[in-house]
């Protein structure tokens, strides 16, 4: 077929859609929401993934938590720890006692429910990317000299006191603690501050075992050299620990990008779900094109006739109502993509109002909106083929006759 011909068959094509506008439309509405509901599927897919990964690097994805509660009456020093990580200086950049206080929070008579109290190292700030705003952060006197003192999260600073808490007690369990630094607010919204990790204390990890009335820590972060060095990283703790405990039942080593690659798969997993689901609404679309092709071609049986009387290969005829069903199908891919970026647009003004713990976009990609449309065209082919099979089959003689 050539080019003049193929183009007088899209015109005739468009011309038969037009002339049957409604029961095209009824004919492209599986398609529709079919192409609609994949977009938008796909859309929160890409939000979820972006969110869990925002979610992750905060708490920092080059990172390594190990809990260490120990085994029988065998426990791991803060030295040996230490050790570890100097002895492994290809793998580890730091490491930190992390020591969590039980004990409330309290600025003069309030309570201050939500906020963490955690004793740490003096390398714990950098290893956890966080910047103090004023004054300075814990240094290595205050830990050798288990020092009462801490430093607070931007939303403690605001809340408690006005935004000048530098210099100020704060109370956590039975202890008092001065504060000398105020950190860098991470979290913008100032309404969802509460228990984020602007709502924090942090002291010295040494002042936190002796509230708590502990010898060693039970939790301790490892930052990694690089994080694709997670899982050597992972092995060499486990490694030593179970070295030192004679067994694996004493410790659990967590890898944050572990974590976050497993979540992600998760996430993946129901997305792809989701999206066949989604897909069935596809087929059904497919199967009104075809049974609406089919009557396209007993309504235009004479035209067949003629046109093979006329001496139209059955090429030609077969060209006619496959473009023309692949055309319905492409035009209901259309709607239905645009019809997925009103959805998705509707639903990010929607979700901030339901989910005010996180930050969820419904964002579609451009590669499944390539997909969505090239799958749309692809059903159009697939289920025209059969009737414009049957359309080009037709015996001439015997279609002229058709009454």
């Amino acid at each position: 077929m050539n080019l003049t011909m193929l183009r007088e068959t899209f015109r005739q094509a468009l011309r038969n859609i037009a002339g049957n506008k409604f029961r095209t439309l009824l004919t492209m509405l599986g398609i529709i929401i079919g192409i609609m509901a994949v977009i938008v599927i796909v859309g929160l897919g890409n939000g979820m993934t972006r969110s869990m990964r925002d979610s992750f690097a905060s708490m920092g994805t080059n990172t390594l938590t190990v809990s260490v509660p120990g085994f029988g009456s065998r426990t791991v020093d803060v030295d040996e720890m230490y050790a570890l990580a100097d002895e492994n200086p290809d793998l580890f950049e730091a490491v930190s006692p992390v020591v969590t206080l039980a004990g409330s929070v309290r600025v003069g008579r309030s309570t201050l429910d939500e906020t963490t109290a955690s004793g740490v190292s003096e390398r714990y700030l950098a290893m956890s990317s966080r910047t103090v705003a004023e004054g300075r952060g814990i240094q290595y006197v205050d830990v050798e000299d288990n020092k009462k003192v801490c430093v607070v999260g931007a939303y403690v600073a605001r809340v408690g006191y006005g935004g000048n808490a530098l210099g100020q007690t704060i109370k956590v369990g039975a202890d008092q603690y001065t504060i000398v630094g105020v950190l860098e607010a991470k979290v913008s919204d100032p309404s969802s501050q509460e228990g984020s990790d602007d709502d924090v204390v942090y002291l010295p990890y040494t002042t936190a075992l002796r509230a708590a009335g502990s010898r060693t820590a039970s939790s301790y972060t490892f930052t990694l050299v690089d994080e694709s060095l997670a899982a050597e990283g992972k092995a060499a703790i486990e490694q030593k620990l179970t070295e030192l405990f004679h067994s694996s039942d004493g410790f659990m080593v967590m890898s944050m990008s572990e974590m976050l690659d497993t979540m992600t798969s998760m996430v993946n997993m129901v997305i792809m779900v989701l999206t066949v689901i989604a897909g069935i609404s596809l087929l059904v679309g497919g199967i009104g094109i075809m049974n609406i092709m089919m009557v396209s071609v007993t309504e235009r049986t004479r035209e067949i006739g003629i046109r093979k009387a006329l001496g139209a290969k059955e090429k030609t005829i077969l060209a006619l109502f496959v473009i023309e069903a692949a055309l319905t199908s492409a035009l209901g891919g259309v709607a239905g993509i645009g019809l997925g970026y009103v959805v998705s647009m509707a639903a990010n003004q929607v979700l901030p109002l339901v989910l005010t713990d996180m930050e969820l976009t419904v964002s579609p990609s451009p590669g499944s909106v390539a997909v969505a449309f090239g799958i749309s065209v692809g059903i159009g082919i697939l289920f025209g083929y059969l009737p414009a099979k049957r359309a080009a089959r037709l015996n001439p003689i015997d279609a002229l006759r058709y009454d």
